[in-house]
């Protein structure tokens, strides 16, 4: 089960991040928040980009609503959903069986 927060009204989620993978998903719960694989290396920022774009598509929201508020340079982040409650989020972490 994912573990999230609310802060200031928005989501706030960890994340443990693979990069160089054969592709970018969710694996998966990870000691309270989520593993997922990213085809993105971790230069230039790529990784982070790719992140955001993973989970606004999850939730269906733009891509700029999405932001790694900690751990930018490490494999361990935090996430951030802009207008997404935590229950919200917790509902919609249940429905894809996470």
């Amino acid at each position: 089960m994912v573990t999230v927060r609310e802060k200031k009204g928005n989501a706030l989620f960890s994340v443990r991040v693979q990069p160089r993978a054969s592709k970018t998903a969710v694996s998966g719960p990870y000691a309270g928040g989520l593993k997922i694989t990213l085809k993105a290396a971790p230069v230039d920022d790529a990784a982070n980009r790719e992140c955001c774009r993973l989970f606004a598509g999850m939730f269906g929201i733009a891509d700029g609503r999405v932001h790694v508020v900690s751990g930018r340079s490490s494999r361990s982040k935090s996430v951030m959903l802009d207008g997404i409650s935590s229950r919200e989020a917790e509902e919609a972490f249940d429905r894809f069986g996470l």
